[in-house]
């Protein structure tokens, strides 16, 4: 009896640890990004973006460029959690190095249609990065597959933005400080920067590659540039300067290694595309990539896997949003 007694209770112990395990496991699971996250809850999460994704860019070909860098000012500023949406006074989008971000319109038409088909389940945070990781594959970049579960923040600052975010005349040494304070490396910022070979950008934000004779005559300050290139975007830009300029003067519309080819002909549009050729701690790596857009493809994606995870709500952390916009509540 004493015997039966005790293998009864080694069963019972053995099977305590069991679902303690089970309950550990679930635990680290529902508190991280997986893949397939929402295989049970929505499983058709990530085939709605990609399809709103697709529509919006074949209706307007200025939405991949512009997804991609709304993604870059979210997850730079209080990590990828969808702060860089919120409307209001004093969030992230009263800064004015954000006045010229787009896409929501196309965020919030995703979100519309997945609370149609799976309310309250899929973040605004990870529309988002799916949202980009799409256009990258919908113009031509590799079709990479990034793990989901991220969630909503609560809070967007003005405050945060300036610190956070990169300025197109930053050196080297500027840009590599912040990266690097986000856990990229030095590869990482020349392979991210490679987003440039999509999107356009205002005269303005290269303005200090500009100046204005007594005449009010626009001219390249900055040697470095190319003279025809310079020459072509004066005139462009002495017109108006909110006049939009492709980023990649050659294929815009393309994801692609053009970007690197435009840096060694000295076409880089910023004074922080410019310096990663200049510099001899990256130039190698920037003719390594022009040369070889299947290097390129590979380094992209896993560079563009960390930077979707950075500072990412996860578990109960945050919230899911039911308008990308607004908080709960």
């Amino acid at each position: 009896m004493a015997a039966a007694t005790e293998t009864k209770s080694s069963s019972l112990q053995l099977q305590q640890l069991l679902l303690i395990m089970l309950l550990l496991l679930q635990c680290v699971v529902c508190s991280s990004l997986s893949i397939g996250f929402y295989a049970l809850s929505c499983p058709t999460a990530e085939l709605i973006v990609r399809e709103q994704v697709r529509s919006a860019t074949s209706a307007d070909g200025t939405v991949p460029g512009k997804l991609l860098r709304l993604l870059f000012h979210d997850c730079f500023v209080e990590g990828c959690d969808a702060s860089v949406l919120l409307e209001g006074e004093g969030t992230e989008r009263d800064d004015p190095a954000n006045a010229s971000l787009g896409g929501f319109q196309v965020i919030d038409s995703v979100k519309r249609v997945l609370e149609m088909f799976c309310p309250g389940i899929v973040s605004c945070a990870d529309v988002l990065s799916l949202a980009a990781r799409d256009v990258v594959a919908l113009t031509g970049g590799p079709d990479i597959e990034i793990p989901t579960g991220r969630r909503d923040g609560r809070n967007s600052s003005v405050a945060n933005v300036r610190p956070n975010i990169i300025d197109t005349s930053f050196t080297m040494d500027q840009m590599n400080d912040l990266f690097s304070s986000k856990g990229f490396s030095l590869d990482d910022l020349v392979v991210l920067s490679g987003a440039h070979t999509i999107g356009s950008a205002h005269c303005n934000a290269f303005s200090d590659r500009i100046k204005t004779d007594s005449k009010g005559n626009l001219t390249f300050v900055d040697p470095s540039l190319d003279h025809n290139y310079a020459a072509n975007l004066t005139k462009r830009c002495a017109a108006e300067a909110s006049t939009s300029i492709n980023n990649d003067p050659v294929t815009s519309s393309l994801f692609d290694n053009q970007y690197y080819k435009n840096l060694m002909l000295h076409k880089g549009l910023f004074q922080s595309d410019s310096v990663l050729f200049d510099d001899p701690r990256t130039k190698n790596l920037v003719v390594l990539l022009a040369n070889d857009q299947s290097t390129f493809f590979e380094k992209w994606g896993d560079s563009f896997l960390k930077l979707t995870s950075v500072g990412v709500k996860t578990g109960d952390q945050g919230e899911i949003r039911q308008s990308c916009s607004r908080n709960i509540g």
